[in-house]
């Protein structure tokens, strides 16, 4: 996981403990460690973000001329980062859903993202997570667009031991999460996670029903499934999204297969929305929530 990123970063400490600090070499570092971030799929913008704040602080280090700068360096780096992968304004799944049972009413969440992202599975990973903290959840099947994909929500919700909702393929997505999330009031249930099509960003008429879906589901929160393999493709996902509708928190799938960690690093900073859960594996356990220092400590070390 993240093997190539961290080799490179590893090459940008080496130099850093073979040269002396001056505003010439800290330059060429730094140009170094943008390409490295870059060939790694951290967008370009937000590459440069972080090497004009590592940049600045070196200077600052050449200034005084003592300590270890290598140490110092990788303190620094690491607390850039450490602020780019966190938001404050973080939303806490499991505190909505309490605050909605106070209330009586389900907690609606909706997964949108392009197709391939693993968003059906992710919808059975948080399921499962949500029955182990003792919740109740009921799963809309509101894919009417992609063939196979009412089959696969069901035999999930079979294995897991959850109830479904679901119309025929073709049929108004927005009904089928509207008489979900009927349903879950009616019979006291915690939780609707409402599947929906996977889209590409440029299918206006997918993009729509998208829109319809979330104005008539009025979730709390929108959670937008992104595939950490898609490299830069993933932060413009997320930008292109979230212009179209209002995205509560992304969730980042296949972590475990990805030797690079740039998308982990750029979603966030780009959408200005936190990274919620990642998927690291196939298995129903394997949806955790995001945890800033796991993905550090596997590019820096503990």
């Amino acid at each position: 996981m993240f093997e190539k990123l961290k080799s490179g970063l590893e090459n940008f400490f080496d130099k850093i403990s073979k040269t002396e600090l001056n505003e010439k070499s800290i330059d060429s570092l730094i140009e170094d460690l943008k390409l490295i971030l870059i060939q790694n799929d951290v967008a370009f913008t937000v590459a440069e973000n972080i090497c004009d704040q590592l940049r600045e602080q070196l200077n600052a280090l050449e200034v005084k001329r003592f300590g270890d700068h290598l140490t110092e360096a990788k303190t620094i780096l690491r607390d850039i980062l450490q602020k780019t992968l966190v938001d404050n304004g973080k939303e806490n799944l499991f505190d909505i859903i309490k605050r909605k049972q106070e209330k009586k009413e389900p907690a609606i969440i909706v997964f949108i993202g392009i197709n391939g992202t693993g968003k059906t599975t992710t919808i059975a990973k948080l399921a499962h997570l949500l029955i182990k903290k003792g919740f109740t959840t009921i799963l809309a099947c509101s894919d009417t667009y992609r063939t196979g994909s009412i089959e696969q929500i069901e035999e999930h919700a079979r294995r897991l031991g959850v109830k479904t909702i679901k119309h025929s393929y073709g049929s108004d997505a927005a009904a089928v999460a509207y008489d979900t999330i009927n349903y879950a009031k009616a019979h006291g249930t915690d939780s609707v996670l409402i599947d929906t099509a996977g889209r590409m960003q440029t299918n206006r008429n997918l993009i729509d029903e998208m829109k319809k879906i979330i104005r008539i589901a009025k979730p709390d929160l929108t959670l937008l499934v992104i595939d950490a393999l898609t490299g830069n493709d993933a932060a413009e996902q997320a930008a292109i999204f979230s212009k179209a509708v209002s995205v509560d928190g992304i969730i980042l799938t296949k972590l475990d297969a990805d030797a690079k960690g740039g998308s982990a690093i750029s979603v966030s900073s780009i959408t200005g929305k936190q990274v919620l859960f990642m998927g690291i594996g196939q298995e129903y356990d394997d949806l955790l929530p995001f945890d800033p220092n796991f993905i550090l400590n596997r590019i820096l070390g503990e």
